[in-house]
């Protein structure tokens, strides 16, 4: 890796996660300089020269989305002008995912106009981590990647499992949702024999924000469950379906989340659940980041670094990225065959 001819710099929402991954990469972090006119207008201007160099900017588009995700296009802008060669962006958060079709007559499909804005603006690839729905990576028309936090998520199970000694005939994937199976499985493919049997909530939306649980699918009476979600916004649902579990004769039930939006309530409605002993421990990555006053007793954040770093060098180096996942698989599948065996 030319760490000369790269670049990599952090916008205002993902500082910390860009710090660590130039940590990890061995580079030292580009600095871009954010203005604001009295009005709100943004103006951003590189300090470091870019011309004819590979660049990767990370920011992820969460609260304020709108902010964020305007700060980024005029980066884009920025750099382009500048004359970059490659602008790679990396969005560990994609803000508007969710807005991947029209639900109702006369709603708008955000997510594809965020891609044009994107395009337009002048990238020439997107990476996002664990993006709410996949099909949202058809509306560019540009090199794109969705990096899937499932090994990560996996390899906190296994540790979890690990170091409390429990027993895998009682441990169990739930899916708060038939949308999420699919991620639910992806894991289950890295957790391996260490978790026996995947278990799903069925549940309806009477509007956004809102869901109310309709039935469990699967057997989770004293069962250790995993529950695996994309993202914790206001909390409602994913609070509901552990008091489901719960209901249902569930004995622990860990939260698990890629993005921790935490919006509104969703702060209050964990530390209730933590403190009825609804849940057990809530963990999520640090693709979003938490100020102090959204941490509390009971959070874990793991992070993605690792993940995208190593995904960074592999793209700038013209590496299979598949490799990369491979890699994670090998080390993961040797740890729970040898819990396995010693637990024979």
């Amino acid at each position: 890796m030319d760490k000369k001819n790269i670049k990599i710099f952090g916008l205002s929402s993902s500082k910390k996660l860009a710090k660590k991954i130039c940590e990890i990469l061995g580079v030292e972090e580009a600095q871009a300089k954010t203005s604001k006119f009295e009005d709100g207008e943004m103006i951003v201007q590189s300090l470091d020269s870019v011309r004819g160099q590979e660049i990767y900017i990370i920011q992820s588009t969460n609260n304020p989305v709108n902010e964020n995700l305007m700060e980024l296009l005029i980066a884009i802008d920025a750099f382009k002008r500048a004359s970059a060669s490659k602008i790679n962006v990396v969005i560990p958060y994609f803000g508007y995912a969710r807005q991947d079709r029209k639900a109702k007559g006369r709603q708008p499909i955000t997510s594809r106009l965020v891609a044009n804005l994107l395009e337009v603006a002048g990238a020439n690839r997107i990476i996002i981590v664990d993006i709410h729905s996949t099909q949202s990576m058809g509306f560019f028309n540009i090199p794109s990647d969705n990096f899937s936090t499932a090994q990560t998520v996996a390899d906190e199970i296994i540790d979890k499992i690990i170091k409390n000694n429990l027993d895998p005939e009682e441990c169990i994937l739930v899916s708060p949702d038939h949308g999420g199976l699919t991620r639910v499985h992806n894991v289950k493919q890295y957790t391996g024999n260490i978790a026996k049997g995947i278990a799903v909530i069925a549940k309806r939306r009477p509007e956004p924000n809102k869901s109310e649980v309709e039935f469990i699918l699967g057997e989770v009476k004293d069962k250790i469950c995993f529950m695996i979600d994309d993202m914790i916004d206001t909390a409602g649902t994913i609070i509901n379906g552990a008091k489901a579990l719960k209901e249902a004769g569930a004995k622990d039930i860990y939260l698990i989340a890629c993005h921790g939006v935490f919006s509104g309530p969703a702060v209050e409605r964990m530390k209730a659940a933590l403190k009825e002993k609804i849940v057990k421990q809530v963990i999520i990555t640090d693709t979003i980041e938490q100020p102090e006053s959204r941490l509390f007793d009971g959070l874990k954040v793991i992070s993605v670094a690792d993940l995208l770093a190593n995904m960074i060098r592999s793209s700038y180096e013209k590496h299979s990225l598949t490799d990369v996942y491979q890699e994670y698989r090998d080390s993961i599948v040797e740890k729970v065959d040898n819990y396995i065996k010693g637990k024979k």
